[in-house]
């Protein structure tokens, strides 16, 4: 019998996202349909940044026990060797194989397959291939297979992008993707954003209270909140998990409905505008978050104090003031910090290109700079 156990690499991003998780039975049905009507295949699901596409693999993997990775671009966990080394070790483990040390990926599916029970499938997910980082080249992202063992289907999920930087060809499998971003999906990703909100309003310990009360004080009914706020969202999970927390908060009590943001990079900019971000009395906040991006893995405090010599106290007030935005997690009984998604990252990378900021990106790489050779030369010394 095999241990249908998730890796524990994965149990805690994947208990993170499917906290609330709502709807979402269109993807599901498509895919058992697809695994009904083929013999192996890759499954992709496409959508825009915030669209729920990781929420949608953790969810799968938590009902399914299914061998997954997730790359995660702001973790530094995204290169082909790290997602090898994980799925060769699951499959090793799951299907308890013997002598395959030196195994590649596609032995280890075929072996896998022998130790298969009738009508048992090979079922692997994999999250976010637009995060991978791998080099140009004629191979598969992530070195997938181009061939396939019978019963073996990989479910994908990655941003939209140009089919040039798609890299998955296969020979003889059949490939099949579902763009969430598709008007025909527009129905059913109202109804899970609108069971979403509902969900946070009528059942979240934390929220709940403080959305009813707003909802109270704008003098509006719930069903005209759900409906409207929806319609704000543009269909993305993400506004949502920002901007209901900040509504129940009190922090947009001087806002009403109509004024709030719409989409979530709009509602990045109105954030960053709100906090007074542009201000020159603003600046250290600015390049701590900076910092996060240019450094590209999770860092303790003690290194952002040290790059940018400014107090712990004043460095970790700030982190908490951001903290909504970023991931905090131990490391090596560290506390550590990394931006939370994928779509701020984008939306602080892109003020690389604004002029008022663009000298605050240059210092703070001039900053590590130094910070990286003071640390080299002091190994060296030791």
């Amino acid at each position: 019998m095999t241990d249908k156990s998730i890796s524990p690499e994965f149990t805690s991003l994947i208990t993170e996202k499917i906290q609330s998780f709502c709807g979402r039975g269109f993807v599901f049905d498509a895919f058992e349909n697809f695994i009904r009507t083929n013999s192996k295949g890759y499954f992709t699901v496409i959508g825009d940044a915030g669209m729920g596409k990781s929420t949608i693999a953790a969810k799968y993997v938590s009902e399914n026990k299914a061998i997954c990775y997730f790359n995660v671009l702001v973790d530094g966990r995204n290169r082909p060797e790290l997602f090898l080394e994980s799925i060769c070790k699951q499959l090793i483990d799951r299907y308890q194989l013997a002598n395959v040390e030196k195994a590649d990926l596609s032995t280890l599916l075929v072996k896998a397959t022998e130790n298969l029970s009738n009508n048992e499938k090979l079922i692997i997910v994999l999250d976010a291939l637009d995060e991978v980082d791998q080099e140009p080249g004629a191979e598969n992202i992530l070195y997938l297979p181009k061939t396939l063992p019978d019963n073996v289907y990989f479910f994908l999920t990655r941003r939209r992008y140009e089919p040039s930087k798609k890299r998955l060809y296969t020979e003889g499998v059949k490939q099949e993707e579902l763009d969430l971003t598709d008007k025909k999906y527009d129905e059913e990703n109202r109804n899970d954003i609108q069971k979403y909100i509902r969900f946070c309003l009528e059942n979240d310990p934390e929220h709940k209270a403080g959305l009813q009360n707003w909802i109270k004080s704008q003098n509006i009914t719930r069903d005209a909140f759900v409906q409207q706020l929806a319609e704000k969202s543009e269909n993305n999970f993400m506004y949502l998990r920002y901007v209901l927390p900040t509504i129940a908060k009190g922090k947009y009590d001087d806002l009403n409905l109509n004024q709030l943001p719409e989409g979530l990079q709009n509602y990045y900019q109105t954030h960053w505008e709100r906090m007074k971000m542009n201000d020159s009395s603003k600046q250290m906040k600015v390049m701590i978050l900076f910092t996060l991006v240019e450094i590209g893995t999770p860092i303790p405090c003690n290194m952002i104090i040290d790059i940018l010599n400014q107090d712990e106290c004043d460095v970790q007030n700030i982190l908490d003031e951001w903290i909504e935005y970023l991931r905090k997690q131990t490391i090596d009984e560290d506390t550590c910090y990394s931006i939370y998604h994928a779509s701020f990252l984008d939306f602080l990378t892109a003020k690389r290109e604004v002029k008022r900021t663009r000298k605050l990106f240059e210092d703070v790489n001039k900053r590590i700079a130094n910070y990286l050779e003071q640390d080299e030369d002091e190994n060296e010394t030791n």
